[in-house]
């Protein structure tokens, strides 16, 4: 709720006086017309300051966190059953990083709804597909072996421990970045580009921005898949519990939400070899205590300072969002609004 500023100074105390002749009466009805005052006050507080709360308090703090990180940061947050959003460059590009893995999973599980693949096929990976220098479980488990490794595992390997490997294997099952690109545009979505793989943006520096999300754009990607409109149930399932389940970027989304929260989100890391700044990225879905889903994408680019200054940007802007949408906002505006008012003005009775 909105609060009154600059009032604390008012404390005076209402006694009514010794040995007064007069039955004893309700602690506010004393001051009937201040009483009306009050009440025609806080129906204004409930009326007009509440809606700009909803509509500003969060952009507020958003653009206040952005402010506050010399990198540039671009934001989305979206509440489910919520007027109340948030965005700072919301339709800039982005370089996606690993985010371009949450896309490559979904193209990937169409395929698999259409019959096109099947979770357990096996791929054959040879020591030329686990390239050196890079994130990869698969290289750890396989190096300088070829091996039989099922869809299912390289796609566990790419969503929850953001394998480079896997996620090229994978392009490589359904055609290429252009493929994963042509499914978003299928979707509707026009705010993200697929053009690279995850090898082609390791070994050329200048292809980071091949691959790229608007922050609306992955917010609007993010809500299609909550909302179970992509994928087969047993799909959405799988992929939903694949995201829960990152492991990278602990400190960003993740950072702040009180133990136990559901969050499935995927993150996002590489290095501008031309600048030597660094690109910090994170979008996902957080779950309130009431079970709504917040949607909300952060990219960072352009960080010069430690990573963890880029994350704690992303954990500051999971903080605000969570905070802003779990309060409690339930009962009649101008009730609240009074009970705020009169307790500010010391006029409500306290035990």
């Amino acid at each position: 709720m909105a609060y009154i500023r600059g009032m604390m100074g008012y404390n005076k105390k209402f006694a009514v006086a010794s040995g007064s002749h007069h039955p004893a009466r309700p602690q506010n009805a004393r001051f009937p017309m201040k009483n009306k005052l009050i009440r025609i006050l806080c129906a204004c507080v409930a009326l007009f300051p509440l809606c700009a709360s909803c509509a500003g308090t969060l952009q507020l703090q958003a653009e206040a966190i952005a402010a506050g990180d010399s990198a540039d940061v671009g934001l989305a947050i979206e509440a489910t059953g919520s007027g109340e959003r948030a965005a700072v460059r919301a339709g800039k590009a982005y370089p996606m990083y690993s985010i371009v893995k949450f896309p490559l999973a979904l193209a990937v599980l169409e395929r698999v709804d259409r019959g096109e693949l099947r979770l357990d096929d096996t791929i054959t990976i040879t020591p030329a597909d686990l390239k050196p220098d890079t994130i990869s479980p698969l290289r750890e488990r396989y190096e300088g072996q070829t091996a039989e490794v099922k869809t299912v595992d390289i796609l566990y390997e790419t969503i929850a421990h953001s394998d480079n490997n896997g996620c090229d294997i994978l392009m490589r099952q359904i055609g290429g970045p252009g493929a994963v690109e042509r499914y978003v545009q299928s979707l509707g979505i026009t705010g993200m580009h697929i053009g690279a793989t995850c090898t082609a943006m390791h070994d050329t520096p200048g292809m980071r921005m091949a691959n790229t999300a608007t922050p609306e754009a992955a917010n609007r990607l993010l809500a299609l898949f909550y909302g179970k409109e992509l994928l087969h149930p047993d799909s959405h399932e799988l992929l939903w519990e694949y995201m829960q389940e990152t492991m990278t970027g602990p400190g960003r989304l993740r950072g702040p939400l009180p133990a136990g929260t559901v969050l499935a989100h995927r993150t996002g890391t590489g290095e501008n070899p031309s600048d030597g700044s660094t690109t910090v990225n994170d979008i996902g879905i957080i779950v309130l205590p009431d079970k709504r889903p917040v949607f909300i994408s952060v990219f960072v680019t352009g960080a010069r300072g430690s990573i963890l200054d880029a994350e704690k940007t992303i954990a500051d802007l999971s903080q605000a969002a969570w905070d802003y949408y779990s309060k409690e906002k339930d009962g009649n505006p101008i009730d609240i609004a009074e009970r705020g008012v009169r307790e500010l003005l010391r006029l409500e009775t306290r035990p």
